[in-house]
């Protein structure tokens, strides 16, 4: 289903991008250091849930897009390389601001659970991330696209799933730096930013292959 080369150049992509902290794992990090290591790896399941429905819901919207042609289908890829290339562009030039403690209201694990899930699923960046992410990787040639965009979604969230539970484990001795470090915040931002613009860039270059 998958080509070797594609397959690996997709799972160095996300490594990357899952690697450099964002919004989820300083929130995971929080729990983790004002809640203990169980209540930030519960956290880390509720935002992977999250996340699994959102790569159904982008190979649902893939559906869609095949059932109205082929050129609507590169349409997506090419907006969707616009899209990585804006996220990019605006997480290198966006202005560093002043670091504010991330404060978390101890909760049972239930809740904790249920509160990861609804915040990355109602969350529309991530949507549109998704969106415009994994079918960058799906080619028709090699076999049902929707299909191939939700299994490139499931293998980011293991992916995401690992990372984040090794913040989780290391928040209670590293947290308090990682939470209100401006060199972590910085270093995290210039990274995404080029893998952003890397893989949208590469794919305006290359072209859509659904064709």
């Amino acid at each position: 289903m998958f080509e070797w080369t594609r397959l690996a150049t997709f799972m160095v992509a996300a490594g990357l991008l899952i690697v450099a902290p964002g919004p989820a794992v300083l929130y995971v990090v929080a729990r983790s250091v004002d809640q203990g290591k169980l209540a930030g790896l519960v956290s880390v399941l509720g935002i992977a849930l999250g996340a699994v429905v959102h790569s159904l819901a982008a190979a649902v919207g893939i559906t869609a897009v095949l059932a109205a042609s082929a050129l609507a289908f590169s349409t997506v890829k090419y907006l969707g390389a616009a899209y990585l290339i804006y996220l990019g562009l605006t997480t290198l030039l966006k202005k560093p601001e002043a670091q504010e403690k991330i404060v978390v209201e101890p909760k049972p694990l239930w809740q904790i659970f249920r509160q990861g899930f609804v915040v990355n699923l109602l969350n529309p960046k991530t949507a549109l991330f998704f969106l415009a992410f994994l079918p960058q990787f799906a080619d028709p040639a090699h076999g049902s696209v929707p299909l191939q965009t939700f299994i490139l979604g499931l293998i980011f969230v293991v992916i995401a799933l690992l990372s984040d539970s090794v913040y989780a484990l290391l928040a209670g001795q590293l947290g308090g730096w990682l939470k209100q470090s401006q060199t972590f915040q910085q270093r995290q931002r210039y990274f995404s930013g080029l893998v952003y613009l890397a893989l949208g860039v590469g794919t305006a270059v290359s072209g859509s292959k659904a064709k």
